[in-house]
């Protein structure tokens, strides 16, 4: 069956097309391609016309040309129209009615998730949910790319050339070593995502899992937004981002996300997270162009789901954080009690000097405490009652 083939389609699945279609979209598609039919060869000078370097730079991204409508597609890969519909939107991908903007590599990947939902590895509603991360995730990619990496090596501008002349040989470039760079990457990272979860104690917690969740928000950004130019504020956010993304990697944690004026990490560990929050605050503090930072880590069971992490230990840690002093980490009791079970921070500085005093007595070292706590005082948290914080810092 030819593309040609599929476009006309019987009336019952046209009529399946236009359920699926949303409001607003093409639902009387035999009566407009009966006006294309009739319209003139030549488009009305006004008309927009798509530039041909616009579309040449298409092609060679997507690397195949335009060849069939979503209702093509969709047949040519022999699934519903509906479902078709679910993994396009799932992947981020807007409603385009019945134009013929689709290429074969989409009609492979509607292919490829049904036939692992026909296979039985992935339920439908799982097949959506890897279809909408991963669209997510390289949505962002490629936006980052664009904006900032493109850009770069395109200007400046040669003399009589456009943006897009120069993006073209530049594409045409690094697109495969990209492509590659890019499978790299995400090979390590899910052997590491894969080795965290296999090392879970039970099943249970392959999902729900005990770890210590941080954030580190910016003081006073809002305040910052109205000082300073849009480009000097751009320049301090991914100053921000770039030195925890660095800083949270280096040290074992993993970058959950970032919200511009806030970060948020996780760890397996209470000690990394703890190296984490205090490291970051260091490295801020010595950096005058950056505000003053707080930052609040809790410990418990979070739910993870799409690479984010939710539930109360998430919420408590968000909580910490806004009430932390400036410059400072706040931690709940969980953490506390952590910190203490690894070695990593005394109960208490009356038992840390018993310890020491009793070492000394025999003959031995004194334990060695990486990290002290304080008390504070016990307060009210919205949506989470009452609460007791302690103080995170280094232990002289």
């Amino acid at each position: 069956m030819t593309a040609d083939d599929a476009g006309s389609g019987t009336a019952e699945e046209r009529e399946a097309w236009d359920a699926a279609a949303p409001d607003g979209a093409v639902r009387d598609t035999g009566a407009r391609e009966s006006a294309a039919a009739e319209a003139p060869e030549e488009a009305p000078e006004d008309e927009d016309q798509p530039d041909p370097i616009a579309l040449r730079l298409e092609q060679l991204i997507l690397g195949a040309e335009r060849r069939y409508t979503p209702f093509q597609a969709a047949r040519s890969a022999g699934v519903s129209v509906e479902l078709a519909t679910r993994f396009w939107r799932a992947m981020g991908f807007a409603d385009i009615g019945q134009a013929k903007a689709l290429t074969e590599a989409d009609v492979l990947a509607l292919r490829r998730l049904s036939g692992l939902v026909e296979a039985g590895l992935l339920s439908e509603p799982m097949a959506i949910q890897v279809a909408r991360s991963t669209g997510q995730t390289s949505a962002r990619l490629a936006d980052w790319q664009i904006d900032s990496f493109l850009e770069g090596l395109t200007d400046p501008q040669e003399t009589g050339m456009t943006r897009t002349e120069i993006a073209y040989p530049l594409v045409e470039l690094l697109l495969p070593e990209l492509e590659e760079f890019l499978v790299y990457v995400y090979r390590r990272q899910l052997a590491a995502a894969t080795g965290r979860v296999v090392q879970a104690a039970d099943d249970a917690e392959m999902v729900d899992r005990r770890l210590a969740v941080g954030f580190a928000d910016l003081v006073s950004f809002t305040r910052l937004t109205r000082r300073l130019e849009e480009e000097e504020l751009g320049e301090l956010v991914e100053a921000f981002e770039t030195t925890a993304a660095d800083l949270v990697a280096a040290h074992g944690g993993r970058l959950i996300k970032t919200l511009g004026d806030e970060v948020l990490y996780a760890a397996d560990d209470a000690g990394i997270a703890a190296e984490i929050g205090l490291r970051l605050i260091e490295t801020l503090t010595h950096d005058e162009t950056m505000p003053e930072l707080r930052v609040g880590i809790a410990f418990g069971t979070v739910t993870t789901r799409m690479g984010d992490v939710f539930g109360t230990t998430v919420n408590l840690a968000s909580r910490l954080t806004s009430i932390a002093p400036k410059n400072a980490v706040l931690v709940d009791g969980a953490f506390a009690e952590e910190l203490s079970r690894t070695g990593d921070a005394p109960v208490s500085e009356a038992e840390a000097a018993e310890a020491a005093a009793a070492a000394e007595k025999e003959g031995e070292e004194p334990p060695s405490y990486r990290f002290a706590l304080q008390p504070m005082w016990q307060r009210p948290v919205r949506g989470l009652g009452v609460v007791e914080p302690w103080l995170l810092s280094r232990r002289a």
